[in-house]
């Protein structure tokens, strides 16, 4: 496929040239005039954003084949790299503007997400998903010069309303986790210890695994521990 995609299917097309990756479509968010919109390529402000990303672990198997096959692992942002490598053509052959959260200009992913699929806040800052709660991102975006049918989300009640323990507040060891929002300078200084090196670091952080929202969800272990290290302490 080359060129502008201008039919119907295109959110068919792409869920098909993604798949083989586990990057799936995160939603659709369309722009009406004079309203801000990221600028596509040749200049004009895109019609529609198709955020990427991935649900639980979906990704990780494929991220990791394609950085095994590389003598320097994928450098020093691997994921970033991994989710260029995959998007970019998929956006050339789609006549797309790819978009990532790595790279400036910075594009509202969080507000974009907010809108597409109705999420909030977590109080670990991370947006919380109905169904795969804490585990799931976005890698990506592509932006077209036509409107795209949007997916129709219902929103759902925040979980973190209906959720009466919330043991992310409690378990922190850190305490940096509040009802009021995410401390990040005690968290970091509870992961140079010797007790956060020993838990946190290597299990993933406490506060996410105590969540009980989409638990079958959660990322492998070796997927927590990648995000945990390229926090480079």
């Amino acid at each position: 496929m080359t060129g502008p995609v201008t039919s119907n299917d295109v959110l068919r097309k792409l869920r098909a040239a993604l798949a083989p990756h586990g990057v799936f479509l995160r939603g659709v968010v369309n722009f009406s005039d004079g309203e801000t919109a990221p600028l596509l390529m040749d200049g004009q402000a895109a019609k529609s954003v198709v955020l990427l990303g991935n649900i639980g672990g979906s990704l990780w198997p494929a991220f990791q084949r394609w950085r095994d096959g590389l003598s320097d692992r994928g450098g020093e942002n691997p994921l970033d790299h991994w989710s260029k490598v995959v998007i970019e053509p998929v956006a050339q052959a789609f006549g797309a503007s790819a978009y990532f959260p790595s790279d400036p200009p910075w594009q509202p992913f969080q507000q974009w997400a907010m809108r597409a699929e109705g999420l909030k806040a977590s109080p670990l800052g991370i947006l919380i998903h109905p169904r795969y709660g804490l585990w799931h991102g976005y890698r990506g975006a592509l932006g077209f010069a036509q409107t795209l049918p949007e997916a129709t989300n219902q929103i759902d009640p925040h979980p973190c309303d209906h959720c009466p323990e919330k043991p992310c507040l409690s378990i922190c060891p850190a305490q940096a986790v509040l009802s009021s929002g995410f401390e990040i300078t005690p968290c970091r200084s509870h992961l140079k210890t010797r007790e956060g090196q020993a838990g946190c670091m290597t299990g993933g952080c406490l506060a996410r695994n105590a969540c009980p929202v989409g638990v079958e969800y959660r990322y492998p272990a070796e997927q927590l521990y990648f995000h945990m290290a390229a926090l480079n302490l």
